[in-house]
């Protein structure tokens, strides 16, 4: 040991050794053999007017001793630990001059000279008393994590009595190492729920205790536990990782910052040391570094708020969330991540406009992000903001080839792949996304939905109960529901109705899929009253788009069973309320079918100018509209050549979210226009492919009237059995019906005829 340079040396190779735990290995050479008393170091150590966790500090330091040396605490060759004392330095110690102290049972030998004090002149070099311990401290080293190893991060131990670096160095840390496409850190949802299990709170404070606990539990490998001190006016951050299941100490890092406007800074270099030391590639931490400040933000004020948003957007409250990301934007208008996460906070429950909103905002602020978070903007972008799902799966796909072990690439991969309607790619990648994710209840939600729309609804009914087994299945109400309309069991869609009720957020969607189921089944009157109730539960959770939405399916709803005035009037409702594209087709689509064709031909011109680049507007909803507009017009090859545009997404999931009321419209109108055209076994295939996907159709009104135009279509054929057979199923779904429909009257009228 060299005090006057500061190095410590082991078979010439320098350890790594902080400044504390040095100056404390210094005050016990000066002693060997002898007991220094704890209260002896911190006289020496840590000033009397410092702030600190000294008991905390000092077991850190000497922890930091021991691994640097190789040493055990339960069988030391250095330092030995006498319980409620103190520490003695037990090895033998020879000095520059060759003079011996201490021995290696502890007693002392010939006692340092007063004079001749270590840390003034002399250069002391530390015998190693064998090479057991050596190899021991090798193996340590060499412990690393392997690429399918899982870590959980804990709160960091925060004892400098400043209140700004709660939350906030943690999601520093996060944001740090997960920068990283080695490590993988247990997402917040595995967390949360995984505590739910050990019967603690959602925002109990992750203790090393609690986060082992966790580990063990998650089948994780390492625990990651952190803590920042203040000595003098100096920070000092130390970071430990922490083996589940044996309790070892995999590796440690320690920083120090010299100010406070320093931390997020000694945060970065935690991180980046403590990849390294669990195995992470020297290539690998060069090319994914971004300096913390420059990947979230210069200010822990922002950072903090940004962190605290994150604890109800985990729990699904998107709507408490809101604030504090808006509140990190307005500390730190660059704040790009706060941007994005203010995005998906507001797509979550179907906010779209100001989603795409946010989402503008951060891709033009991503620039000197990480690679991770700039991919993840691009994501969100392209599939929020612009709508171009074919650059978004792109993107997807690209995050996920570098960061392979990032569930949010799997999430949106799948996202924009059914909303193209190509999904069995869709359960692929929420398959993969359940394998990474396997304690959040989203993964659970996407598999099941997709096997649904799969008409797997076996598969969809076994990963549900599974899900319900571990307590996962919040998310998954709307889906039981559907579930339920497929098995034909209301009395379970009652229970699911009746579940959401009085949850915002939740009680909306399910009183809406019973205003379609009701008129699945011709109870309109019934359909009217849920739609309104739907309607003003959005609106009081604050969901003024997801409102303006249940007003257009419903004004689509008028005008699909013949009700023209009554659709055109609430397609004006739903236009004066109307922020976002799914409103306006809705209301276009409704006026269209009123034969209102000129209003819906703005509509649709204002949608084609405002969305140039959106997938589902392009080749979805501006096709279905044109072609219905076509129809009006009687232009009937031009309807069927404008559709079949349409035809590579027909079964794709154009609207945002779990309400997807214009699923199928392409290929409806489509069968509409070969009716219209006489040609009746293209319509029948048409109609016939919306009952063949009962998964993605679903309680839709076009999923009945499906029934009653196949029979129209095969009246065309000249097939008067299967005519009849398909106007019984319809008039057997309308058994009950409302009697004053207009549609159902015109096919009691025509099942007549066929009599």
């Amino acid at each position: 040991m060299d005090v006057r340079a500061g190095e410590v040396r082991k078979h010439g190779a320098r350890i790594k050794l902080q400044e504390q735990p040095f100056h404390v290995l210094t005050v016990l050479l000066q002693r060997p053999g002898e007991v220094v008393t704890r209260e002896e170091l911190r006289s020496q150590n840590w000033p009397a007017n410092t702030f600190v966790d000294f008991d905390n500090s000092l077991n850190t330091a000497i922890n930091k001793l021991r691994e640097a040396l190789g040493d055990s605490a339960d069988s030391p060759r250095f330092i030995e630990t006498l319980p409620r004392r103190g520490y003695r330095f037990i090895a033998p110690v020879t000095g520059l001059d060759g003079t011996m102290w201490g021995t290696t049972a502890g007693a002392s030998a010939t006692a340092p000279p007063r004079s001749r004090k270590i840390f003034v002149t002399v250069a002391v070099v530390v015998l190693a008393t064998g090479i057991a311990g050596g190899l021991l401290w090798r193996a340590r080293q060499a412990r690393r994590l392997t690429e399918k190893d899982t870590i959980v991060l804990g709160d960091f131990a925060n004892s400098t009595g400043d209140a700004v670096f709660d939350g906030t160095l943690r999601e520093g840390l996060s944001v740090e190492l997960e920068q990283s496409p080695f490590l993988s850190l247990l997402s917040e949802g595995g967390i949360h729920q995984t505590l739910r299990m050990m019967g603690q709170p959602a925002n109990a404070r992750l203790t090393p205790e609690i986060v082992r606990e966790v580990c063990q539990r998650t089948s994780s490998a390492a625990a990651l536990d952190a803590s920042i001190v203040l000595i003098g006016t100096r920070y000092n951050l130390i970071l430990k990782a922490v083996h589940c299941a044996s309790g070892e100490l995999l590796a440690s890092t320690e920083a120090q910052a010299n100010d406070k406007s320093h931390v997020l800074d000694a945060v970065g270099k935690v991180a980046s040391e403590m990849r390294s030391k669990l195995g992470e590639s020297l290539s690998s931490l060069q090319k994914y570094n971004t300096p913390l400040e420059q990947a979230t933000t210069p200010s822990l004020e922002a950072l903090q708020a940004y962190s605290l948003g994150f604890k109800p957007f985990w729990a699904n409250d998107y709507a408490a969330a809101l604030p504090f990301f808006q509140r990190a934007t307005e500390l730190d208008p660059n704040f790009a991540m706060a941007y994005w996460a203010k995005s998906l906070a507001y797509a979550s429950p179907g906010e779209t406009v100001l989603a795409a909103e946010n989402g503008r905002k951060a891709f033009a602020l991503r620039m000197g992000l990480s690679e991770r978070e700039k991919l993840r903007i691009e994501v969100s972008y392209y599939l929020v903001s612009k709508g171009d799902l074919l650059k978004a799966r792109s993107s997807c796909e690209i995050g996920a080839q570098m960061f392979p072990r990032d569930w949010f690439f799997f999430a949106a991969l799948r996202l924009a792949s059914s909303a193209l309607g190509k999904h069995e790619a869709a359960l692929k990648a929420g398959l993969e996304l359940h394998r990474l994710a396997p304690y959040d209840s989203p993964s659970y939600r996407d598999e099941v939905y997709d096997y649904l729309l799969l008409n797997r609804v076996e598969e969809a009914a076994a990963a549900a109960e599974e899900a319900h087994t571990k307590g996962l299945d919040s998310n998954l109400t709307a889906i039981l529901y559907g579930i339920a309309f497929y098995r034909d069991n209301t009395a379970e869609m009652a229970r699911q109705l009746a579940r959401a009720t009085g949850v915002p957020g939740h009680e909306d969607l399910l009183l809406a899929l019973e205003a379609d189921t009701a008129a699945y089944f011709g109870h309109l009157g019934k359909a009217r009253e849920f739609s309104r109730r739907a309607a003003g539960s959005a609106e009081l959770a604050g969901q003024k788009e997801t409102a303006s939405d249940y007003y257009a399916a419903s004004a689509l709803r008028e005008a699909l069973f013949g009700n023209a005035s009554k659709a055109r009037q609430q397609a004006t409702v739903a236009e004066g309320r109307s922020t976002g594209l799914d409103t306006d087709y809705g209301a276009a689509l409704a006026l269209a079918y009123a034969e209102d064709a000129s209003r819906a031909q703005a509509l649709a011109n204002d949608l084609a100018k405002r969305f140039p680049e959106d997938t589902d507007v392009q080749f979805n909803y501006l096709p279905t509209l044109r072609a219905k507009i076509a129809l009006l017009h009687s232009n009937l090859q031009q309807a069927i050549d404008m559709v079949a545009v349409a035809a590579p997404y027909e079964l794709g999931l154009p609207a945002y979210g779990f309400y997807n009321w214009p699923n199928l419209y392409p290929v409806y109108v489509r069968g509409e226009a070969f009716l219209a055209a006489h040609r009746g076994r293209e319509a029948a295939a048409e109609f016939q492919k919306i009952l063949d996907h009962r998964g993605i159709v679903l309680n839709e009104p076009i999923g009945a009237l499906a029934h009653l135009q196949l029979g129209r279509a095969y009246v065309l054929q000249g097939d008067t059995s299967k005519a009849r057979a398909a106007y019984q199923d319809f008039l057997s779904l309308w058994k009950a019906a409302d009697p004053d429909i207009p549609i159902f009257k015109q096919a009691k009228a025509e099942y007549a005829k066929l009599q």
